[in-house]
């Protein structure tokens, strides 16, 4: 696959895609600096490294295989590029939707450019929301990494490739709860994993695969609530309507928007939320970012 460049928008913010990307300071799949970005990830079985170097408009991909990538694999590939790049949802309408708003207007105009990023591909993305459910972040880290040792493989170039589900599939669960995973965490995790890589569960678009469709079928995997299903979505997919109203984070930002003394609710935070459809996945973008804002 030849190398190729992406324009970067002109209110492009780096430096949020090199945060989220930097998590795990001991960069077993993911190496991060102001200039460079590299991102180990399994495309079809093949071990790929996502090497793209930074410019101020611009970043130029080179995609490493080990191996020969199929028609497919090689979009998989570009579309991963999109995704951790946060370039699949633009911020735009969002911005133009609550310019006159009481309540998300001038925050908006406090956080220009705000973008999502996402997981490389949509199976990362749930399985990091089903490791991140109901612990603090550090601990998520510390667990992801363990699983990326386990089931993923190592590059050529000594970065290892964040697992897929056959791989993921390949554990028990012992592997895991001897680890720290909680067994419950660990059961969902493969009962994903058995299902995506058996084909019961198809994670992939269409027209007879649609957002909806996936929503309920994720639903219906034991282990697997609304959170996760939304969290999933908006990271793997870009969706740009998902609910984060269970999520407490999400909660804590609504209470100082408000000025408020507690947290709303759920149940009056998906009604708060609801106002902003069908951009709800960047209210919640720009919530998660006013707990940490800029200098």
């Amino acid at each position: 696959m030849k190398p190729y460049t992406l324009e970067l928008p002109a209110d492009y913010r780096l430096q949020d895609v090199l945060a989220f990307h930097r998590r795990d300071a001991e960069s077993v799949a993911e190496e991060v600096s102001d200039e460079r970005l590299r991102k180990g990830v399994l495309l079809d079985g093949v071990p790929v490294v996502l090497d793209i170097a930074l410019r101020p408009a611009s970043a130029s991909i080179t995609v490493r295989a080990d191996g020969a990538l199929s028609a497919d694999g090689r979009e998989q590939a570009r579309e991963a590029v999109l995704n951790i790049l946060g370039l699949r949802i633009d911020p735009a309408p969002f911005s133009a939707f609550v310019k006159k708003d009481k309540l998300f207007g001038a925050l908006v105009r406090r956080q220009p450019g705000l973008r999502i990023v996402q997981s490389a591909t949509v199976f990362e993305a749930l399985t990091w929301a089903i490791i991140g459910q109901q612990i603090n972040l550090s601990f998520a880290i510390a667990l992801r990494r363990t699983f990326i040792l386990l089931a993923g493989r190592q590059h050529s170039s000594g970065l290892w490739c964040y697992p897929d589900a056959r791989g993921a599939a390949a554990l028990s669960v012992e592997d895991l709860t001897s680890r720290k995973f909680s067994r419950a965490k660990a059961e969902t995790l493969l009962r994903l994993a058995a299902l995506v890589a058996n084909g019961e569960l198809r994670l992939e678009l269409a027209d007879d695969n649609t957002i909806e469709h996936i929503s309920a079928a994720l639903l219906a995997v034991k282990g697997i609530g609304p959170w996760t299903v939304n969290y999933g979505l908006l990271r793997g997919y870009g969706y740009a309507d998902c609910s984060l109203h269970g999520d407490v984070a999400v909660r804590a930002a609504l209470q100082t928007l408000l000025g408020e003394d507690a947290k709303p609710d759920i149940k009056r935070t998906e009604a708060i939320l609801a106002a902003y459809a069908p951009h709800r996945t960047m209210a919640a973008a720009h919530l998660w970012a006013s707990l940490h804002p800029r200098d």
